[in-house]
């Protein structure tokens, strides 16, 4: 029989360095480290754990942004941990990338890891390191417990023997993993794994499945768990001999959260529905080292609709996945906020309606609000807010932001807008007065794209002139145009100028009269007003052209009628 102090010695020998370290292996130590936060009561503490892979996706910000609105709302805290212990994934700026990717959208973090630019990557809060690979000590320590305990046991399983395991359960139709019968270094008496490690095998910790409970079985024992989202949840047990520290001396996932979210003093662990089937695992570490759960929250998974079916987005297929094609494209932060909110919260949108002008930090999420069935992610949908959002943003502030990212992604155009944001902020101002605001504004890109004809660097025309206007017609009414144009006009005078030159040319003064007599018209004014705002802007439909002309100039206004007139 293994005694106490048999596993003493085993644990001395797997984690030596634990003697050596502040705690001198004693957990007891980092509970005095990290005592329990003093906040108001309800405060959620909450955290956002990725990786440091590179690729910033829209489920990133979607979780983050969950995160850092439930602890905002309740007074708590919001950390951003680094869990960095699979260096082989590891890219080299990915954390930059990741924390000025999250600010862009308004998500800042008020613990863990943050950057200053100058002052690059720094960490704050009393609860760190916040990045996994310096936290090394802590969860040797903790490990030590579980094998001093009996909890956990170190196995020499060679990759090659753990591969003939999968292939032998999956030709029986087995659950793959450690378990059972596959566990055979479960229960070796403590000689013969100091034997074995002495002389040098190679080795990583398991956690063994059934120790956290009374009888020390698991087999057919089910838990039950209240998710904050999806509510009582029951599942098998976790029977599986987990590893819970690496051969290079790092832990899992497994076991650095579960340690991590304990000594944080984390309250609420929101997260997406992939880490469902891990639950059992995560419940059986907290118990078995005597720790307390933080609420888990599982999310569901962002769907794309295609071919009438839904399926999750998917890095390969799917641009719209990247956070960087928000960016690039030039959605304003606060409308793919006010875009996630619709689809993080069921009654969002009914609270808008009643609450248009606030702030989204004056909607209280909760998460017995949120879905357990896949979000249908809709693109169309975002543009549409977008344009709601956009229009309540002063033309101004608008100006900035389209200078700023044309700075990144229009180098072509950033010189230009930038060299004069008045005029930039009174083009984009254009009909959004009155009770009745334009609202076909929802992105940069597309706002630039819209714009471009204010600046003859991007002026072209694009569309052809009415069919109802003959080819022969269009150099004679611009001409004419020419002729009665002022500058000074205000905007009766001048409409009443293109009534009397279509008239005068053999065009109806309104569309009424032309769709009573066709036979007796060309066209109707619409027709010729559309042949000058084509020479102008190129295009056939654009916001109010008595304004744009005034914003143009008379000069511009008249070198780019003679030169439409002289092309025909």
């Amino acid at each position: 029989m293994t005694t106490r102090g048999d596993r003493e010695n085993l644990a001395e020998l797997i984690v030596p360095r634990a003697g050596h370290t502040p705690s001198g292996g004693d957990p007891s130590y980092y509970e005095r480290l990290y005592p329990p936060r003093d906040l108001p009561e309800g405060a959620a503490v909450t955290r956002l754990g990725p990786s440091p892979t590179g690729f910033i996706h829209l489920g990133n910000l979607y979780t983050a942004f969950m995160n850092e609105k439930l602890s905002a709302e309740t007074n708590g805290v919001c950390i951003l941990r680094i869990e960095d212990t699979d260096r082989k994934r590891e890219v080299v700026g990915a954390v930059e990338t990741l924390i000025s990717s999250l600010a862009y959208f308004g998500v800042r973090f008020n613990e863990g890891v943050v950057y200053d630019a100058p002052d690059g990557i720094s960490e704050i809060g009393h609860y760190g390191p916040y990045y996994q690979s310096a936290r090394k000590d802590i969860y040797r320590t903790y490990v030590r417990q579980l094998v001093r305990e009996g909890k956990a046991y170190p196995c020499f399983l060679t990759e090659e023997e753990i591969n003939e395991i999968r292939a032998r359960q999956e030709r029986d139709k087995r659950t793959p993993g450690i378990y059972g019968a596959w566990a055979k270094y479960r229960d070796l008496p403590v000689d013969a794994y100091a034997e074995r490690i002495e002389a040098g095998q190679s080795y990583v910790i398991r956690f063994k499945a059934g120790s956290e409970c009374a009888d020390g079985a698991n087999e057919g024992r089910h838990i039950e768990i209240v998710d904050g989202i999806r509510g009582k949840l029951s599942m098998p047990a976790n029977a599986m001999d987990v590893v819970i520290l690496k051969r290079d001396g790092l832990p899992t996932y497994h076991f650095a959260h579960v340690t991590d979210d304990h000594l944080m003093r984390t309250t609420h662990v929101i997260r997406g529905e992939e880490w469902l089937s891990s639950l059992p695992i995560h419940v059986a570490l907290f118990e078995a080292l005597g720790f307390t759960p933080p609420i888990y929250c599982h999310s569901t998974v962002l769907m794309k609709s295609e071919g009438g079916k839904k399926r999750k987005l998917s890095k390969r297929k799917d641009p719209e996945l990247s956070l960087e094609y928000y960016r690039s494209e030039g959605y304003h932060p606060r409308a793919v906020l006010e875009y996630l909110l619709t689809v993080i919260n069921s009654n969002f949108e009914e609270w808008r309606a009643a609450n248009p002008d606030a702030p989204i930090s004056a909607f209280e999420m909760t998460t017995e609000k949120m879905g357990v069935s896949g979000i249908l992610f809709d693109l169309e949908k975002l543009r549409d807010i977008s344009k709601d959002v956009l229009v309540k943003i002063p033309a101004n502030e608008l100006a900035d932001f389209v200078t700023h990212w044309a700075a990144g992604y229009r180098k072509d155009a950033h010189r230009i807008l930038a060299s004069d944001r008045a005029r930039l902020a009174r083009i984009l101002d254009i009909g959004r007065d009155g009770d009745k605001p334009r609202k076909d504004l929802s992105h940069a890109r597309q706002i630039f794209d819209f714009i471009g004809y204010f600046y003859d660097e991007f002026f072209e025309i694009r569309e052809p002139y009415p069919d109802e206007t003959p080819i022969g017609d269009v150099p004679v009414l611009l001409h004419a145009y020419l002729e009665t144009y002022a500058q000074s006009d205000d905007r009766d005078a001048w409409f009443e100028k293109i009534r009397i030159l279509a008239t005068k040319h053999g065009y109806a003064a309104k569309p009424k009269d032309f769709k009573k007599e066709p036979d007796r018209y060309k066209g109707h004014v619409g027709h010729v007003s559309a042949v000058i705002r084509i020479s102008i802007v190129g295009r056939s439909n654009s916001p109010d052209l008595y304004e744009i002309q005034r914003i143009l100039g008379e000069t511009v206004v008249r070198a780019r009628i003679r030169r439409a007139a002289d092309a025909v």
